[in-house]
């Protein structure tokens, strides 16, 4: 009988690793690579304004959007970058911090999170997107969809 527990366990969560492999994702923390690697490929920045330890929209964000199948095929045209912005002192480094303080005074200077901001490869602002609510609209994301839809587009 304990064979079929363990094969009934494995057909349970073999789904939820293959998704997770489905759906990861390169976010870079250094917009000057994020530059070099958007001029090589000729791809757009995103850059996501995450409050990871704190920010409850960040968060409801991270599962209804970027770990979606939907935004990880996007995500092949785009080079992504997180700045993240914790409470905790122990999630990223002093130096981490000091950068990302530089870059959200530059491109999210009213310190909104979840803020995405698409950048062209040579670093200019070309749009942002604030704000979450997973309460609105059951969880419909497809506005962030646009959002990055619209700047691939035009890339191409």
């Amino acid at each position: 009988m304990k064979p079929l527990a363990v094969i009934a366990l494995m057909m349970l969560f073999l789904p939820a690793f293959a998704q997770d492999d489905a759906t990861q994702l390169n976010w870079l923390t250094d917009l000057d690579e994020a530059k070099e690697m958007a001029k090589e490929n000729n791809n757009p920045i995103l850059v996501y304004f995450n409050g990871s330890d704190w920010c409850a929209p960040c968060k409801a964000l991270k599962s209804d959007f970027f770990e979606t199948e939907a935004f990880a095929l996007r995500a092949k045209n785009l080079v992504l970058v997180m700045i993240d912005y914790p409470r905790r002192v122990d999630i990223i480094s002093e130096t981490q911090r000091a950068y990302n303080k530089k870059v959200i005074a530059s491109y999210n200077p009213d310190k909104s999170f979840p803020t995405l901001v698409m950048l062209n490869k040579k670093g200019k602002e070309i749009g942002k997107l604030s704000g979450y609510s997973s309460f609105n609209s059951y969880k419909d994301t497809s506005h962030h969809l646009t959002f990055v839809d619209e700047f691939i587009a035009k890339n191409n």
